[in-house]
């Protein structure tokens, strides 16, 4: 079996974990539109793509997956993630499966304000969100919200143009210079969509910071849920954690795989005062945080490659492991 990560950069802890599941009965493959990528220099072969915005980006993957008898495509990037889910079927008639979710589930989680709106409709606590400065004014004015507050892209990744307003003053300067900064980076093509309302402005969450893995299998249904509390972040990505077990976010996670219907791994990143848990962002894929989830038992890389192949699989995931990330510098010309 051979495997295709797609958008995979700094991912190279991902083709690793993909080597030793595979464990020599297949290749994994890199492809990315830099070549210099982390992850090209980890994988056994590599494909160097066009931007994934070219007209001819999926029938490049096609071809190259069909000339290296490619199984099955896992995606490393929100920004491509809409994209694949559109071509489904393309992929699909050539016999190659794509390790993603659906383009309606894909929509609602890269794009905040959606994720928000299903949060609310499902009966989820999220906090109050906006779309402009006036309106979140009117919210802090009138009682219903308050300061400190987060601006971001509305479709948006990382800690790219996000800023911590802790009054009015702020929040007009960091509003102009989120738009201003999201245009000049490369979350600008994937945003024009949303026109004007690009930024959105959301209240800070009440509690500590944790992140859930929420496992469902290709056919949707519900696996488990690994819990992981975050002491340390570093430009929007975990640095340090723990596994835990918990049962309130547990059966958070199993509500969020029923009512959203995801393919693979969901990343979540949920605030908990040890009660109550607020969700603030949703990821179809595997996240920052999953490397800790790994090394406590939590293998979804290897449930992914059983159940291409039709098998179960069982996980042994254990509480109170704690990781951090480190960095690992190598030469491109070795």
């Amino acid at each position: 079996m051979n495997i295709l990560l797609t958008c995979a950069g700094r991912r190279s802890y991902l083709v690793e974990y993909f080597k030793e599941a595979l464990a020599g009965s297949g290749k994994v493959h890199a492809a990315n539109s830099i070549s210099d990528a982390p992850a090209m220099l980890a994988a056994d072969h590599t494909f160097v793509t066009k931007s994934i915005y070219a007209k001819d980006y999926i029938t490049d993957l096609i071809s190259y997956c069909k000339n290296n008898q490619i199984e099955m495509i896992v995606s490393l990037l929100d920004l491509e993630l809409n994209i694949l889910a559109k071509h489904k079927d393309d992929f699909k008639k050539n016999n190659i499966f794509l390790a993603i979710s659906e383009e309606e589930v894909c929509q609602i989680c890269n794009d905040k304000w959606k994720t928000q709106a299903f949060l609310k409709v499902n009966d989820f606590l999220t906090v109050p969100m906006f779309l402009e400065v006036e309106s979140a004014l009117k919210s802090v004015s009138e009682g219903e919200s308050s300061f400190p507050c987060f601006v971001k892209p509305r479709w948006g990744m990382g800690s790219i143009a996000v800023f911590k307003a802790e009054n009015e003053e702020e929040l007009k300067v960091f509003f102009k210079k989120t738009k201003r900064d999201l245009h000049q980076s490369y979350l600008h093509e994937g945003s024009q969509v949303f026109g004007e309302e690009d930024v959105i402005i959301q209240q800070a969450l009440p509690g500590e910071e944790y992140g859930l893995d929420v496992v469902n299998d290709f056919n949707t249904d519900y696996q488990t849920t690994f819990v992981k509390k975050k002491l340390a972040m570093r430009s929007g990505e975990t640095d340090i954690a723990i596994t835990l077990k918990n049962e309130i976010l547990e059966k958070l996670g199993e509500k969020l795989s029923k009512s959203l219907k995801h393919t693979g791994n969901l990343d979540v990143d949920v605030f908990f005062d040890g009660k109550t848990p607020y969700i603030l962002e949703l990821n179809p894929r595997f996240g920052g945080g999953y490397p800790f989830t790994h090394l406590a038992g939590g293998n979804v890389v290897m449930a992914y490659i059983d159940w291409i192949r039709g098998e179960n699989f069982n996980f042994d995931f254990k509480a109170d492991i704690k990781s951090l990330k480190s960095f690992v510098i190598k030469r491109t010309n070795d």
